[in-house]
């Protein structure tokens, strides 16, 4: 199976924020990650718009339009602005092909930890059941726990983005190969649930390819943070290309 090479934009938007003036572009930048074989756009916009801004999911969901082989994944926590985002562009007829749902607080530093499905349950069944009918994928934001996926797909939910920053934080220490064990156990529990397969969090150029050998099924990952550092050294193109060169078979 090909792993999808989605393009976190949230760090060009917050280097845009710092002025007044437009730059970085946004929808510049994803051009050149599309051009280069990206295969998704994600954003994450967030309350208190620290980084993407109401107007950057439409512009971006606007530029997507001539690109209808790629996807554009939006995520955050859906009970805070996330649904009404997206119902706006469904209204409007423009592209949005999947929906992340993270359980983030308002002003949180970063996503940090995955749904606890037996808590929240209650609460993420309309959601999901909403983001469905405007026929939407659903990925819940998880944890690397087996026993947690049967019960996320029984929520509605079409797949798991597995939270990798424990994995990444292991990278290169004795721990490592544990945790990529516990990230295959997950990733065989959630396709035996029937759940597709996600990933996302503090994933590089360095340890992205062992992730993919070792963890079966990972249909796309999500990077932003190290993506776009490399790409202030190396340009959008050829960063790009080599996470995509990390993901071949």
């Amino acid at each position: 199976m090909k792993t999808s090479l989605s393009v976190n934009l949230n760090k060009v938007a917050l280097v845009r924020n710092t002025r007044h003036l437009g730059i970085p572009s946004l929808t510049r930048a994803a051009t050149l990650c599309l051009q280069a074989g990206a295969q998704g756009i994600t954003v994450h916009p967030r309350p208190d718009a620290r980084h993407i801004r109401a107007h950057d999911v439409t512009d971006l969901a606007e530029l997507l339009r001539a690109w209808p082989d790629r996807e554009y994944n939006i995520e955050g926590n859906p009970f805070h602005n996330l649904m009404d985002c997206v119902a706006q562009l469904r209204h409007r007829s423009l592209p949005v092909h999947q929906v992340t749902f993270v359980p983030d607080s308002e002003g949180q530093f970063t996503s940090d930890l995955g749904w606890d499905v037996a808590k929240d349950a209650q609460r993420l069944v309309p959601v999901i059941a909403q983001a469905k009918s405007l026929g939407l994928r659903v990925s819940l934001f998880m944890d690397a726990e087996p026993g947690a996926m049967a019960a996320a797909k029984a929520l509605g939910a079409d797949r798991v983005e597995l939270y990798t920053e424990p994995y990444a934080a292991a990278w290169g220490t004795a721990q490592q190969a544990t945790q990529l064990q516990r990230f295959a156990a997950a990733a065989k529990a959630a396709q035996a649930a029937g759940l597709g397969i996600n990933a996302g969090h503090d994933l590089n150029l360095a340890n992205l390819p062992a992730f993919v050998r070792h963890v079966s099924g990972v249909q796309e990952v999500s990077i932003g943070h190290a993506l776009i550092a490399d790409a202030l050294e190396l340009g959008y193109g050829a960063t790009v290309q080599a996470y995509l060169a990390c993901l071949a078979p």
